[in-house]
């Protein structure tokens, strides 16, 4: 049975179904949304780990070329669909506040073969980043994919997301399959190969060491090891400098 309710602000009226077996009001997914992010900033403390200490990782063979210059790059390699990269979001902006004045942290949207939803949410992520609203976008697009449970898998699906956020839909769907766009594609597919990842999230420091959650064992302890392994690019930069 539904429980008819008004809303004093707007008076409307909606209705609100029990659950089945203990009869209390199942929760909206406004209050499901604001549980998901509320409960992984209450479990954000990070242990330091020394670049001494961290083996939470793998190499890149061969290491691969960066281009942030002096800073460290720090890359994520992410698919706005996996849960796991949704559940290490909360981390990453967290960390983002406070990372070392010498890292350059860069987002890639990881791209396997044959898998067109991936291409899909890649051409979404560029598409953002050219029209300067990756900040909007970001992080609502992964919320509506999974707190949300939103089906963001198409051209047109994608479009309406980006309308809702203030973006002219003709605008997007120019820059969507633009030539601009188009090469950011191709080479994330090129990149996502040549890392040598075989899933998502994973994070690569300075061109030389993959890690993530799958190697670090938890979310949490993810970027206390890429900080160790932020230190330990720095001291082989400088090693090498010494030479």
């Amino acid at each position: 049975m539904a429980i008819e309710r008004t809303l004093p602000s707007r008076g409307q009226t909606r209705r609100a179904y029990p659950h089945p077996v203990t009869g209390e009001i199942w929760m909206n997914r406004r209050v499901l949304l604001a549980l998901v992010l509320l409960l992984p900033a209450l479990a954000l403390a990070q242990t330091k780990i020394s670049p001494d200490d961290v083996i939470e990782y793998e190499p890149v063979v061969p290491p691969m070329a960066t281009s942030t210059g002096e800073q460290i790059e720090v890359i994520e390699l992410f698919w706005y669909g996996c849960p796991h990269c949704y559940r290490l979001e909360p981390y990453i902006e967290r960390w983002l506040e406070h990372k070392p004045d010498n890292v350059a942290y860069v987002r890639i949207p990881a791209i396997f073969p044959n898998r067109p939803v991936w291409e899909n949410h890649a051409r979404a992520f560029y598409t953002a980043e050219v029209l300067g609203v990756i900040d909007t976008i970001h992080r609502p697009l992964f919320d509506a994919l999974h707190a949300l449970r939103r089906k963001l898998n198409d051209e047109d699906a994608l479009a309406a997301f980006f309308a809702e956020m203030g973006v002219d839909e003709a605008e997007f769907r120019k820059t969507y399959r633009s030539f601009a766009v188009d090469g950011k594609v191709r080479r994330a597919k090129d990149l996502t190969r040549r890392y040598g990842i075989n899933g998502v999230p994973s994070l690569i420091v300075d061109g030389r060491y993959r890690s993530g959650p799958a190697l670090a064992g938890t979310y949490a302890r993810t970027m206390p090891v890429i900080d160790a392994l932020v230190q330990k690019a720095a001291a082989e930069r400088a090693k090498t400098a010494a030479k």
